[in-house]
């Protein structure tokens, strides 16, 4: 219990960063490029707060034991966030603020029997409703990083970006075929292998080491690599 209310802390923290964030943007500001071309701020916000909504559905099927989609299918999910991405910037902040209250809602009244359920996430994996918290954590400071508003991976909190990296590196584990690879912060006391282990290390700090692994090569800058002759990608995870 003292785990999920730290984990529920981190969420109400990152929550707060990021709907800080989008409220300081203007009108305009809301229509501007980020790090996930071709969505604009509006389309990263409104997927913020649907894929809050998409977890509470996956919290619904815990507490159930019925399986319940994610989403309806990728179609409806790309037509909801089209739908939502042109609102004004104060229709989304108070989309994700309604959002964020209905997940806190789902995990903290989930009944103790329904964390020991698995429920099906878009992809196919199979996870526990604990680990949709730290998901929820990691959607909200990635996704703070790609609004490109002021708000870089490097300015992560240290105990937020572990959170996003090891479930990142969980995701990985359940994958054939991942090559092998260490990564190891330069500015933080986290060394992590991915796949069986071995293979080129990673190194840097701790936020060029989130942007990378996430898939934001442009913005993680402060890398080098022992055991190839580049950076390499990162293995994709999602």
């Amino acid at each position: 219990m003292a785990a999920r209310g730290k984990l529920l802390a981190s969420v109400d923290a990152s929550t707060e960063r990021f709907v800080a964030t989008v409220a300081g943007l203007t009108e305009r500001g809301i229509a501007g490029a980020t790090l996930i071309p071709p969505w604009t701020r509006g389309h990263v916000v409104t997927h913020v707060a649907r894929a809050a909504d998409s977890l509470c559905r996956l919290l619904e099927g815990a507490r159930t034991g019925e399986e319940i989609p994610q989403y309806a299918s990728m179609a409806a999910r790309e037509e909801e966030i089209e739908a939502g991405a042109r609102r004004p910037v104060a229709a989304l902040v108070d989309d994700v603020r309604a959002s964020a209250a209905h997940f806190d809602e789902a995990v903290r009244t989930l009944p103790e029997e329904a964390w020991r359920r698995r429920v099906r996430l878009r992809t196919g994996e199979l996870r526990t409703p604990g680990s949709l918290v730290a998901t929820r954590v990691r959607e909200l400071e990635v996704h703070h990083a790609d609004l490109a508003a002021g708000y870089a991976f490097g300015d992560v909190p240290e105990s937020a970006a572990r959170f996003v990296i090891d479930d990142v590196i969980g995701a990985l584990a359940r994958r054939d075929g991942v090559p092998p690879m260490r990564i190891e912060a330069t500015d933080a006391e986290l060394v992590r292998d991915i796949g069986a282990g071995g293979g080129p290390v990673i190194r840097g700090p701790l936020g060029d080491v989130l942007a990378w692994l996430t898939g934001r090569g442009k913005a993680a800058v402060g890398l080098t690599v022992a055991g190839a002759q580049d950076v390499p990608e990162a293995p994709y995870w999602i």
